[in-house]
């Protein structure tokens, strides 16, 4: 009789935490709190419910190679230090790697790579992943100084709750991500375009609808000598870690555009600096000079789409440039093309991204005859705002979209 009391006892309880378990990551108020406050409060839940004496989520950082001590409850110097766990190293690293639960029982530096953990002598570990749509988002752990066997039971009740947390880490970074990344994009925007007696120029830059704020941009900027800095570029891939690369290539080649004259040496120096620094980077650039006194421009384009030039009384038509390797993975080590093209009165130049030309179930060619048609000597604004209706239309595109014109008036 007494065996069967302490059996159902036992029952109630296991069921009584599933409940409480249950309770605590479907709780709709959670949804309130900003990702740090939600940490905090579910680790505690945690710590009760399992009656651990530590719970604590690493999260993956923006290299993809470390997990972070984000929050604890019971063991808070592994925040407070900045605990960093290679991935695929020690206990939590090998939770990552191999995307599975892992549960130990001899806490030392031959299994756990933070110190904090043995010194403080626990005696057992449980970890799981933390996965939101099939990504990595990081770990969770539990411990006990107390020697104890964790049930399946526990298991799954503790990846149920670290599934709650990815999925609210993973959404909250990803808002985080595409707020940081439009702020950024915005404010490497030039805010007004240089003004020169003879010159005038408009542009456009609209964010593509399926992958947010992507690593297009543009830039213009007066140069020494009655010269003007035409800039367009498409760093390969989206979101904020794009805008980031986009920035530092950005500022880098301002740098040695008041350096260097020629546009082609411009970019060499710039593949330099990208196949160094930004070693997983690839990115399309085209960079253009404009003398205005000379009514000329030099011109040199990284595996960027040309130009269309327009001139009076003939058709607009694509520039006839060599189109050198886009920049990065030190591909073009022998140099870079370039070429002059006179700017006569009334000729205009217009720069644009292939999210301009590109549309899904649609031929490039023929998008890009499409661009040509609707280019032609006008006011740049005017030029910009026929170029986008003839080619965005109402519908949102794709892809991220620049687009630069520029205009010698007399």
């Amino acid at each position: 009789m007494d065996d069967d009391s302490t059996a159902d006892d036992t029952a109630d309880t296991v069921t009584d935490r599933r409940l409480r378990v249950l309770e605590t990551v479907t709780d709709s108020s959670l949804m309130e709190y900003d990702l740090d406050k939600l940490l905090e409060v579910l680790l505690v839940r945690v710590h009760d419910l399992f009656h651990v004496d530590t719970a604590t989520v690493l999260l993956v950082d923006a290299s993809g190679e470390r997990l972070v001590a984000s929050a604890s409850a019971g063991l808070n110097e592994e925040v407070f230090q900045g605990v960093r766990v290679p991935i695929g190293s020690g206990f939590a690293g090998r939770v990552a790697r191999l995307r599975q639960p892992v549960q130990i029982e001899q806490i030392d530096p031959s299994t756990v790579v933070n110190p904090i953990l043995w010194e403080r002598g626990l005696r057992v570990l449980l970890g799981v992943p933390m996965l939101a749509q099939g990504e990595l988002v990081g770990v969770m752990h539990v411990g006990s100084i107390a020697p104890r066997r964790f049930t399946d039971e526990d298991i799954e009740l503790l990846q149920l709750v670290a599934d709650r947390v990815a999925l609210a880490a993973y959404l909250y970074r990803s808002r985080a991500e595409r707020t940081a990344a439009a702020v950024l994009a915005d404010s490497l925007l030039p805010t007004r375009l240089p003004t020169t007696e003879g010159w005038e120029l408009a542009a456009r830059y609209v964010p593509g609808a399926d992958v947010g704020v992507g690593g297009d941009w543009y830039d213009v900027f007066p140069l020494p000598g009655d010269r003007i800095g035409i800039v367009i570029g498409d760093v390969v891939g989206n979101g904020l870690p794009a805008a980031i690369v986009m920035g530092r290539l950005r500022s880098a080649l301002r740098a040695y555009a008041l350096e260097f004259d020629d546009p082609a040496e411009v970019l060499g120096k710039l593949d330099r600096k990208a196949s160094h620094f930004e070693r997983t980077t690839m990115a399309t650039v085209g960079y253009a000079v404009v003398d205005t006194a000379a009514a000329r421009m030099d011109l040199s384009l990284a595996g960027h789409l040309p130009p269309i030039i327009a001139v009076p009384g003939e058709a607009a038509r694509f520039l006839d440039a060599p189109v050198g390797l886009p920049v990065g993975y030190g591909m073009a080590v022998s140099g870079r093309p370039g070429v002059t093209i006179d700017l006569p009165p009334g000729a205009l130049v217009t720069f644009y991204t292939d999210g301009l030309v590109e549309r899904r179930g649609e031929d490039i060619d023929e998008r890009l005859e499409q661009l040509r048609a609707a280019v032609h000597p006008d006011e740049p604004e005017a030029v910009c705002a026929r170029v986008m209706a003839e080619m965005v239309g109402g519908q949102p595109a794709n892809d991220d979209i620049a687009l630069i014109v520029v205009h010698h008036t007399t």
